[in-house]
């Protein structure tokens, strides 16, 4: 199993985020929603992708549905400067 980490929105590059769920890590992202900050969980488990927003969770089927939340939600850096 890999490991938690946390990390600021738009820190790491769509890339980035993919491998370190593909390989077991949970990501733990901080973002700020109506100026108020809050964490969102990011995990895998081997089949279903998953954003767990305070709020809602949401699941995932494919990499390319991932991958299009990431990007949509700001947690990937757009530009892949990550």
């Amino acid at each position: 199993m890999g490991e938690t980490r946390v990390i600021e929105a738009g820190e790491c590059d769509p890339d980035e985020l993919m491998t370190a769920l593909e390989s077991g890590d949970r990501l733990v992202v901080r973002t700020e929603f109506l100026g108020a900050e809050h964490e969102v969980t990011l995990r895998h488990d081997g089949d279903i992708y998953y954003c767990d927003t305070p709020t809602r969770l949401h699941k995932h089927d494919t990499p390319e549905e991932m991958r299009t939340c990431l990007e949509r939600q700001g947690y990937a850096s757009a530009d892949g400067d990550g």
